[in-house]
């Protein structure tokens, strides 16, 4: 069948305005591969602690970055093993000398379910505490204590890192 000129004309003009119209597949990939470098330079560098406003952390600076460990936090009513309350305060406080022996009984099961993991010796035995400024030493050195009977003997204190500009000892 044979078209007739107003049809051909018709043709020609959808013709023309028929682009190829689609989305810009590179500018898309460019910002997807910057989105996700920025993601794994970010998510691999911090090691995120409990943090409650009730705990202020003393000042510090420090060479090293921290390493992933078991955290015992210490707020103003309990201490905390991984976020799981064991024992209140005024129990560890009136509980005489010696160890806490609600904190040693979990201390345990965290260095028996590493030992389980198979992680290594060397990892297993290393535990963070982190504790307001204001707790008691006497409270301090039984929490510290019990994690070493619980083999935990590498304690370390979560800080806030001071400022390098702040280079005095205050």
């Amino acid at each position: 069948m044979k078209m007739s000129r107003r049809a051909k004309r018709m043709q020609q003009h959808y013709k023309r305005k028929k682009r190829n119209v689609g989305l810009n597949m590179v500018s898309l990939m460019d910002i997807f591969t910057i989105l996700v470098f920025f993601l794994l330079v970010n998510s691999s560098e911090v090691e995120v602690l409990p943090s409650t406003k009730s705990v202020k952390l003393p000042e510090s600076s420090a060479e090293q970055k921290p390493k992933e460990t078991v955290t015992i936090l210490v707020n103003e009513s309990d201490i905390l093993v991984q976020g799981r309350p064991v024992v209140s305060i005024d129990k560890a406080t009136n509980g005489g000398k010696g160890v806490i022996k609600p904190l040693l009984t979990e201390l345990n099961f965290h260095s028996a379910r590493a030992a389980r993991a198979g992680q290594d010796a060397k990892k297993r035995g290393k535990i963070t505490i982190v504790g307001d400024r204001e707790i008691p030493y006497k409270l301090l050195k039984r929490i510290m204590q019990t994690s070493a009977q619980a083999n935990f003997p590498d304690i370390s204190l979560a800080v806030v890192q001071r400022s390098s500009s702040a280079g005095g000892v205050n």
